[in-house]
């Protein structure tokens, strides 16, 4: 047997009352007796009552839920932001849905079409490395839905944005290089339609010609920052004739890949090769040996996004323009990248 959902006319008739008593009793409306609220929750409670979400957001306008778009959620960064984005929310009476592209510019399509369908109030994301066309994007703006880009986003969408200033993090690690004696330095960067790993390598390149140093395109490789890239680019720069003595890589995964292809190789890390990932993931700190990384504030990134969507929750019409919150970087320096 099928057991009835629970409807507030199944409430309103045992205590033989209106349909419209209690849905009024059950939103604490002040037209409503204290005595009755407390028997409409008590039956509610006994009838195990399940309120219709949906029906309410169609009814109100509003869902009170904000879909969260992730590149991928098996990093600490991406956790670390999710994390802090629905601690804001929840406090406000949203909840969030957590959707993840895996790199992947179809599967973030689908996402956004899914919580358009779920008719969510709002839009948290960081797009995939695939992602070139905006047309998907463009979409949630038209329906007056707030989007709030975070890590990976694109100026042309005209909206805000919440990260880190990638250009100044390249100068930054190059500096640091160069103060450990490196002459030949090499980036592993990101795909560079990508506006945070174009950054980065425009960062990366300004930075040589500051301090004098080759700007080499065989030092200058691009890919998707898995394990597996940092093992196949790390190995390439290992097959030039020239090596480089450190290698900047843009994302610790990757790092954590060449890592390993240095230690397989019987390479010194860091008197032969120095290294410099990006992200601080956890486990920089635990490798051997440790990992110097760019620390980019994800618990701070993911309460901005949060409080960004709540300024545009709270108005009745959504005008968005670009409006960038940078935040500043910090490079923790470890045993892979230090010399002295």
């Amino acid at each position: 047997m099928i057991k009835k959902k629970t409807t507030i006319k199944d409430i309103a008739n045992v205590l033989n009352i209106s349909p419209a008593a209690v849905s009024k009793a059950l939103h604490d409306d002040s037209r409503i007796s204290e005595k009755t609220k407390k028997a409409v929750r008590q039956v509610a409670k006994n009838l195990n009552y399940q309120p219709n979400h949906l029906a309410s957001a169609l009814r109100s306008g509003k869902s009170k839920l904000v879909g969260v778009i992730v590149p991928r959620t098996n990093s600490n960064f991406f956790s670390s932001i999710i994390q802090n984005i629905e601690e804001v929310l929840n406090k406000e009476g949203y909840n969030i849905i957590i959707t993840q592209s895996n790199e992947s510019y179809q599967k973030e399509c689908n996402n956004i079409d899914a919580l358009l369908y779920t008719q969510v109030d709002g839009i948290i994301a960081s797009m995939a490395n695939e992602t070139v066309d905006l047309s998907h994007y463009e979409k949630v703006k038209a329906k007056g839905i707030p989007l709030i880009l975070f890590d990976r986003g694109e100026n042309d969408l005209n909206v805000d944005y919440i990260g880190i200033d990638d250009y100044n993090s390249s100068h930054l690690i190059v500096k640091h290089l160069v103060q450990q004696g490196c002459k030949r330095i090499a980036h592993i960067g990101g795909y560079k339609h990508t506006r945070i790993y174009n950054n980065r390598i425009r960062g990366y390149l300004d930075a040589l010609k500051k301090y004098n140093l080759p700007l080499d395109e065989e030092l200058l490789l691009e890919g998707n920052l898995t394990i597996k890239d940092g093992k196949a680019k790390m190995l390439q720069l290992l097959s030039l004739k020239n090596r480089p003595d450190a290698v900047y890589v843009a994302g610790d995964y990757a790092v954590l890949g060449a890592q390993r292809i240095l230690k397989e190789q019987k390479v010194r890390i860091p008197e032969d090769i120095a290294l410099v990932g990006f992200g601080n993931e956890p486990f920089t700190a635990m490798v051997t040996p440790t990992i110097s990384s760019i620390e980019q504030h994800s618990e701070e990134i993911g309460k901005q996004a949060a409080y960004t969507f709540l300024k545009h929750a709270k108005k009745d019409i959504v005008k968005q323009t670009l409006t960038k919150n940078i935040l500043d970087v910090e490079l923790k320096i470890r045993d892979s990248s230090n010399k002295n």
